[in-house]
């Protein structure tokens, strides 16, 4: 038993080999966690264990696949009463007005009916394009006018019968939540994936080289990376229309709604990423900017001083614009580099064409 005991000591204080990489299954997709600090293996294990509390906190009270989840429950309470709600809840709904406002509706988590109606939501249903009856009826419901948050009190409501759906920002404000926890242990260098989400922290080594982050190819099949950039102090989220989509008499319905139609995005904006200091924003940005599409999602982009990556589908091929605050951040050297196009504005192209 001694023995025992102090094989187990050793094996809790090995040194790991950096950056150290903590992966596994969460929310239906993958987590991976790199971190750049020297841990031991004791160490490792417990950072692991604590991040995964963390995930499964935002799962209590996000999922809409669990019934005993904290949304789950919000959606059943009844309509025009105050129901108390926890900070993280509060504050997700807080950055989903803010989006809705400032995209004008292009982001809407009150459209979970709408998703669920065309399929890719938890509701069962079969893969088919619902009937224009059953669609105007749930695209009747949608509006985020229909949540009401208190955020002094803590608490929301809602007015007419919406199925609030967090899929847009639950991921993200995950992302931060990881973040936010290796912030408090102490670390200071890593780098989180979560299903796509991303985001860096410090450098990976000491010579401080920066964390490199894919932006993949929106196509079927096995990832590629489109390009690799380099991601310091900042996280990243990316919405596409190429993964989650089903097929009906030839005809393809990816799984991005626009809460304004209730129909599927059709335009040939392919993927967007958005990089920004919190995942819970990039990633509900990244959404508005996808249903909205190419020229007016960039025009947003602008608007809202972000920075943007959009590839567009032309054919076979891709186009890669991106926003001039992302020429800002990443610089015209690595731009140029890549060979990526940056937008400009329609009024600005009249400009220059005269």
């Amino acid at each position: 038993m001694v023995l025992l005991l102090l094989v187990g000591c050793s094996e809790k204080d090995r040194p790991l080999e950096s950056p150290v990489r903590l992966e596994g299954g969460i929310f239906g997709t993958f987590y991976q966690v790199s971190i750049s600090d020297p841990l031991t293996q004791g160490e490792a294990e417990k950072l692991e264990t604590g991040f995964l509390a963390e995930l499964e906190s935002v799962d209590a009270a996000m999922s809409t696949y669990r019934d005993d989840s904290e949304l789950s429950v919000f959606n059943q309470a009844p309509l025009n009463e105050w129901q108390p709600l926890s900070n993280a809840l509060i504050e997700v709904l807080a950055i989903s007005r803010s989006i809705a406002e400032a995209s004008s509706g292009a982001f809407d988590i009150t459209i979970g009916n709408l998703v669920n109606l065309w399929s890719f939501g938890p509701e069962a249903r079969p893969k088919e394009i619902p009937s224009e009856q059953m669609l105007a009826q749930r695209l009747a419901q949608v509006g985020f006018d229909a949540v009401q948050v208190d955020t002094q009190a803590m608490q929301a409501r809602r007015e007419r019968d919406v199925y609030v759906d967090l899929s847009g920002v639950a991921k993200g404000h995950g992302t931060d939540r990881v973040a936010a926890y290796l912030d408090q242990q102490g670390i200071e260098g890593y780098l989180i994936n979560l299903g796509g989400d991303m985001l860096a922290h410090g450098y990976r080594d000491d010579n401080e080289t920066p964390w490199r982050v894919g932006i993949e190819t929106p196509q079927d099949g096995a990832p590629q990376a489109q390009h690799i950039l380099p991601l310091h102090d900042m996280s990243v989220a990316t919405s596409g229309d190429y993964r989650n989509y089903f097929e009906v008499d030839g005809r393809r319905f990816a799984h991005t709604i626009d809460p304004r139609t209730g129909q599927p995005v059709t335009h040939n904006l392919a993927s967007v990423s958005v990089f920004h200091p919190s995942n819970a924003w990039a990633d509900a940005w990244a959404t508005a900017l996808l249903v909205v599409g190419s020229e007016a999602g960039m025009e947003m982009a602008l608007a809202n001083n972000l920075s943007v990556l959009m590839l567009i589908r032309e054919g076979d091929h891709w186009q890669s614009i991106v926003s001039p605050a992302f020429v800002d951040y990443f610089g015209e050297a690595l731009v140029d580099e890549l060979g990526i196009e940056q937008w400009t504005a329609p009024n600005e192209k009249l400009e220059q064409g005269n």
